[in-house]
């Protein structure tokens, strides 16, 4: 078996690669074992250096990390550039800070010192998708190993090249030995990685369906594990909004990477007096978006990552279609060759629509409208998921106000929902449970253990 790396753009093959086989993965998995111990040991200064030099390698390769993302998931080649710069200043803010977030922390009890500490659980088995095949391995990785774990990698079947080419990066930037490993491995062959002793711990970023089955396999053996799932933002835009400006980040924060992030906004939660408008302008600004080769600068609409899911989009645009919601703009496959699918725009969507119960993982905004903040809210939260949210008002102290009443891991008041190393990123509900980045994310994968001293 093996895993193809295929040009999303023109549907050829790039490379194959053979999965590992049940001994090199043990002996992969022995050598991380090993050289954790030792890492866990190290100082945090040293770490310190090896993760800054690892920030060096992401600016020094940026092109050819960006074009390799690109020629292997699709992404605008400016968007690829964009995510390696975000790697390196991931990197350096961990190194910056994981000393101060890792520190003990003094409590007073009845004993003559009492105190926390955070140490290192072991190896975490970091499963990452292909839609930022190297800021979600970075954004995991970076505080892990900052905080004394080892990671092991299993990447997304349709991005083999990043996969290896984080493993050199790591390996490059001077980490010691085994620290951090790939693993060229299946679905079905994470199962028994997942279950195996020399792993510790788990984090996974992708599907329900996926998180349902890590998070029964981690808790069958009792390891911990975080969840960064799915998710249906809404993007709500109250009756004082600037209709202007929310309409360009609209645009955005729905097509930004062909629509293909867990936190994309997703439903368009519209009150009825600026509906016609911001609809009509939203039309305007999608049509211009240039559909085209995904290296070029004048591209604003890529291919999506792999033919199979454009067709899955599709479908759920069909679907909506058939009961009752109104094509706007685009609903259309591209070409013959490559993953292209028309920027598309749905309004009249109402709940019970695939396009309103369902992650549209690609180029397609619902429109759904309601008559006041409160209705908004309502529908905003009428959904398994619980991700990211925004909001949309010239009165942000109203726009706080709604934010708080929405289920989401975070909600962004006049801004598009965005992951940033200094705040935590993560979901409730379907979206799953943990927090990567800030300190929370540095304290997900310890053992906070408290030292009690007479």
């Amino acid at each position: 078996m093996s895993m193809q790396s295929i040009n999303p753009a023109t549907g050829q093959t790039i490379q194959s690669f053979p999965t590992y086989q049940a001994e090199e993965i043990n002996a992969v998995l022995n050598l991380v074992d090993s050289a954790q111990i030792d890492w866990a040991e190290l100082d945090l200064e040293q770490r310190s250096i090896y993760m800054r030099n690892l920030a060096s390698i992401f600016r020094q390769r940026c092109d050819k990390y960006a074009s390799l993302i690109t020629e292997e998931m699709g992404k605008l080649l400016k968007e690829a550039h964009t995510e390696i710069e975000k790697c390196a200043i991931g990197c350096e803010y961990y190194a910056d800070h994981a000393k101060v977030f890792l520190a003990d922390e003094e409590i007073t009890s009845d004993a003559t010192r009492s105190l926390v500490a955070y140490q290192p659980l072991g190896t975490l088995f970091c499963i990452m998708p292909w839609n930022f095949p190297f800021w979600q391995l970075i954004r995991a990785a970076a505080p892990a190993m900052m905080a004394g774990n080892a990671v092991v990698l299993k990447h997304a079947s349709n991005v083999p090249r990043c996969a290896l080419a984080l493993e050199d990066a790591f390996r490059e930037a001077g980490f010691p030995a085994n620290t951090f490993r790939t693993l060229m491995i299946t679905a079905a062959q994470a199962e028994a990685v997942i279950a195996d002793k020399r792993i510790a711990a788990v984090t996974l970023t992708g599907s329900c369906a996926a998180g349902r089955k890590v998070a029964a396999i981690a808790g069958q053996h009792l390891k911990k594990c975080v969840l960064e799932l799915g998710g249906s933002d809404p993007f709500i835009v109250l009756d004082d909004a600037d209709i202007e400006f929310t309409v360009t980040q609209a645009v955005t924060a729905r097509f930004q990477n062909m629509g293909q992030s867990c936190i994309a906004a997703k439903r368009f939660i519209l009150v009825d007096a600026i509906a016609d408008l911001f609809v009509a302008r939203f039309k305007t600004q999608v049509n211009q978006l240039r559909i085209g080769d995904p290296k070029a600068d004048s591209t604003g609409i890529a291919p999506m990552a792999r033919i199979d899911l454009r067709d899955e989009l599709h479908a759920q645009v069909e679907r909506s279609l058939a009961l009752g919601a109104k094509l706007v703009t685009g609903g259309s496959i591209l070409g013959t060759k490559g993953a292209y699918y028309t920027p598309t725009i749905l309004d009249q969507v109402q709940p019970g629509m695939p396009a309103f119960d369902e992650e549209l993982f690609g180029p397609v905004a619902a429109i759904i409208r309601v008559k006041d903040a409160q209705d908004a809210i309502k529908l905003a939260n009428q959904t398994p998921f619980g991700l990211g949210a925004s909001v949309w008002t010239h009165d942000a102290t109203s726009g706080q106000a709604v934010a708080r009443k929405i289920h989401a891991g975070c909600t962004f008041v006049n801004g598009i929902v965005k992951s940033d190393p200094r705040l935590p990123f993560g979901g409730v509900k379907e979206s799953g449970y943990g927090r990567e980045l800030s300190y929370h994310g540095i304290r997900e994968f310890v053992n906070t253990k408290t030292i009690w001293v007479r």
